[in-house]
């Protein structure tokens, strides 16, 4: 895999592992980040298991892709996904079509190893929509006012609330974790390790001056030892001070229903010396905006994109996923970037039938850029949405309702894994 850009000196190739700290050095140089040891020690593993590409100028890394092989869940399935990070570009190189050429390497990387899926978390939003990627997952940022009880209008679940060490978590939580796995689509897999690592920080690679003053993750689990876990969450605790009341971080929650997510949430918000409690990254139909009895007390302060995905094989992803409700219908798909998934095509699907995805000369229903069809792939962006913008076009009234309602999952898809 190597190619060369409109520059002559610049050619795209795989990163080998000896260039992996000078690999880090230009990532950090473009997020203007100084990590701690243990975070670039955690960086450094982080991309030995990645596909890397780089723009060598003479010899010198001038740019930097990379992506996990991870698994994401789908509606229905799930799916091989090359998870974009590290995108980064020297500032001497910007506009001179290295990250293209870059992603063009990406692009290469996922076909040779079957991954129909792409995705990134995007620093700047501008920039990857030209390269076919849709914001298909939206997150909720909020605040409770705890200096008081939560009023709730469901009465809570009865079973005991325990701590858990957080070295027993992965154990305890990972096969209530895995078992839901298919009821919101966005999620990843996840192995011991990445429970280890990127959830539960068990290896200590968490930079302390990346907390804000909070402390050690903590682990409380709704339902007796020995029992199935009917929920938990992690979240960390930061007394009163210089930096406001204290306060509770939820990192992550899960539960089997509404009695045990107000559970939990009313134990998080009775924690001794907090009057505060923030969840960073909740899903936009997250039931607590509906379960507290004053929305006052439950504000909304940001409300923006979450995961991005690109549909690199469009037929592979179409067909791995389940459907709502019937559909058959013609679209015309354009695709600047890889014109291999650029045509006019019949779409035909619904449950408990074979997905097709064939080309055909019939006219078109609806005509879509895929950048707007991987928005809409997990079911979290109605179509309608992007027609009424002007962004695509219905040539048939119904098209857009069938194809809504065929995309349509129970719960909205999220993911709080910001890898």
């Amino acid at each position: 895999m190597t190619s060369h850009d409109a520059h002559a000196t610049t050619e795209v190739r795989e990163i080998p592992e000896a260039d992996l700290d000078q690999a880090l050095d230009l990532a950090y140089l473009a997020f203007h980040l100084k990590p701690a040891e243990q975070t670039r020690t955690r960086h450094r593993e982080l991309l030995r298991a990645c596909a890397r590409v780089g723009a060598y100028d003479h010899g010198q890394l001038a740019g930097v892709a990379a992506a996990h092989r991870l698994t994401l869940a789908v509606p229905g399935g799930e799916i091989p996904c090359a998870a974009v990070d590290f995108v980064s570009v020297a500032p001497t190189h910007r506009r001179r079509g290295t990250l293209t050429g870059m992603m063009t390497a990406l692009w290469q990387c996922c076909a040779a190893e079957g991954r129909p899926l792409a995705c990134l978390w995007a620093s700047e939003s501008a920039i990857y929509g030209r390269f076919g990627f849709g914001s298909a997952t939206e997150a909720y940022r909020f605040e409770i006012d705890a200096s008081r009880p939560l009023a709730l209008r469901v009465a809570p679940d009865r079973r005991p609330l325990r701590l858990l060490d957080p070295a027993d978590a992965p154990a305890v939580l990972a096969p209530r974790y895995d078992a839901t796995l298919a009821q919101r689509a966005g999620r990843f897999t996840r192995d011991e390790t990445w429970w280890r690592r990127e959830v539960l920080d068990l290896d200590g690679c968490v930079d302390p001056g990346d907390l804000h003053g909070f402390g050690a993750l903590r682990v409380v689990v709704l339902g007796a030892p020995g029992e199935e876990p009917g929920g938990y969450a992690l979240y960390r605790t930061r007394g009163a001070g210089d930096q406001g009341p204290g306060t509770v971080s939820v990192e992550e929650l899960e539960a089997e229903s509404a009695p045990a997510a107000a559970a939990l949430w009313s134990y998080l918000c009775s924690i001794d010396l907090t009057a505060t409690v923030r969840a960073e990254a909740r899903p936009a139909d997250e039931p607590l905006l509906l379960l507290a009895a004053d929305r006052d007390q439950v504000r909304v302060t940001r409300q923006e994109p979450g995961l991005w995905v690109r549909l690199v094989d469009v037929r592979a992803a179409l067909v791995a996923r389940a459907w709502a409700a019937p559909v058959d219908l013609v679209l015309d798909l354009t695709d600047t970037t890889l014109p291999g998934n650029a045509g006019r095509f019949r779409l035909t699907a619904g449950p408990g039938r074979d997905t097709t995805w064939e080309p055909t000369d019939d006219a078109p229903d609806l005509a879509l850029d895929v950048r707007e069809l991987s928005a809409c792939y997990l079911g979290g962006s109605p179509l309608r949405r992007y027609v009424q913008a002007g962004l695509a076009t219905a040539h048939t009234p119904a098209a857009v309702r069938s194809l809504d309602a065929a995309l349509e999952t129970a719960w909205l898809p999220f993911t709080g894994d910001n890898y």
